[in-house]
């Protein structure tokens, strides 16, 4: 018989916990790669919607099982909007390399920790697989706007990290839009084309709708003000490699001016809101929208008026993904209310 000694057991453990040690840590870089808390928020984003203003809005009108979309079409939905995106920050990355090597060089995955070549294969693997659900999507529930969106968004996310992040404004509002879509995207899921004239049907789509419009303008607000914050704070490298943002072009006061002015429409905007509910006293909401939105993006304002280095900058944006999470939160008190 084949006798092992003790000797080639302890190698034999000791090259397996090797391995494993070294796949855990390509699994991590891989996470941090696709920026996977960001992932995180645009699942939580579309469930939250999905559950506490889509499903309520047929449910309480009785017409959940003809409309809405079916629990498992919606997964596959959400799975395919963060297959995209993941795939959007890899390629971002991918085209970025030499620009954080300046900004944020001990953050560095490409290269570092994953091949470039790797890097491309993961970004067409994800974005081939993203489209392909979308399309079986569109075919499930008829409705061809939804694999043209996702065609789409895979395209503007490859040119914006070409060509359009490095244009003054144009890849600020491109991130602004995509943001607001993953919203906006379960509304247009729900047209359901020939039966416009139904007199229901139009009472449910109006009330998803100012919804829709509610949270995407939110989330494209609040996301414009901080793709700024982070040119700020990425000016050095973007100056470097000659990207035209605006804090290179146009200097970072007046950058701070603009995210600025931003933020007092969105601080306005949420006011006019509060009075607007105040109606039908909704207390709660009134309550959780004062302390836990308005006031944060009003300490936001404050700090971006001090803000002068670059960690000042990175902390703003990371204040402001915060205002966006307790933002989208607020969702779970419609279905309350």
């Amino acid at each position: 018989m084949l006798s092992i000694s003790s000797e080639s057991i302890f190698y034999l453990a000791a090259l397996i916990i090797l391995s494993l040690k070294q796949l855990m840590k390509l699994v991590g870089a891989f996470f941090r790669l696709v920026r996977w808390p960001n992932l995180f928020f645009i699942a939580l984003t579309q469930v939250l919607f999905y559950y506490f203003i889509l499903l309520p809005s047929f449910k309480f009108s009785g017409a959940i099982s003809q409309n809405v979309l079916r629990l498992d079409i919606f997964f596959l939905l959400s799975f395919s909007s963060v297959l995209i995106a993941a795939a959007g920050y890899i390629i971002n990355d991918y085209f970025d390399l030499n620009i954080d090597r300046v900004n944020k060089p001990d953050k560095l995955i490409i290269e570092r920790h994953i091949k470039r070549r790797w890097a491309i294969i993961w970004h067409w693997m994800l974005s081939g697989i993203g489209v392909a659900i979308g399309f079986y999507v569109s075919w499930k529930i008829n409705n061809p706007l939804i694999v043209l969106s996702h065609v789409v968004c895979v395209t503007l996310l490859w040119f914006y990290s070409t060509t359009f992040k490095k244009k003054l404004l144009i890849g600020n509002v491109i991130i602004s839009l995509l943001t607001a879509w993953v919203i906006l995207i379960l509304y247009v899921c729900e047209f359901r084309f020939g039966i416009f004239t139904d007199a229901q049907y139009q009472h449910i789509m109006s009330r998803i709708f100012k919804f829709a419009i509610l949270y995407a303008g939110f989330a494209f607000i609040i996301s414009l003000i901080r793709e700024v914050v982070k040119d700020i704070e990425d000016r050095e490298g973007d100056e470097r490699y000659h990207c035209k943002t605006m804090p290179v072009v146009w200097g970072v006061n007046v950058s701070k001016v603009f995210a600025a002015t931003w933020l007092i429409v969105l601080i306005l905007s949420l006011v006019i809101i509060e009075f607007y509910i105040l109606q039908f006293k909704w207390w709660w909401t009134i309550i959780y929208c004062a302390l836990f939105i308005i006031l944060p993006l009003i300490l936001i304002l404050r700090d971006l008026y001090k803000a002068m280095t670059a960690a000042h900058y990175h902390r703003l944006s990371q204040l402001i993904k915060m205002a966006m999470l307790t933002g989208i939160l607020s969702m779970l008190f419609f279905l309350i209310n």
